[in-house]
């Protein structure tokens, strides 16, 4: 298992992309993997979580926040 967690400074850009009305779907589902995250090593992301970050981070239109959100899912996915 690793020892991955989210750091603060991801947590905090999470919460920004949760709030932001014009986040996607996807996008919020990738700061909400990432926010769960956080100070766990615990949690791990999930199959479906995984996907939508990865679309996260491949949309040319996603926000440098979204995808830091998406990249922290990336990161704890178990494998």
């Amino acid at each position: 298992m690793s020892s991955r967690e989210t750091s603060r400074k991801v947590a905090s850009t999470a919460g920004r992309v949760l709030s932001n009305r014009a986040a996607t779907p996807g996008q919020k589902s990738a700061a909400a993997s990432a926010l769960t995250q956080f100070k766990s090593t615990a949690e791990r992301s999930s199959q479906r979580a995984a996907s939508k970050a990865s679309k996260v981070m491949r949309d040319p239109r996603a926000s440098a926040a979204a995808k830091s959100a998406a990249a922290s899912t990336l990161a704890q996915r178990a494998k």
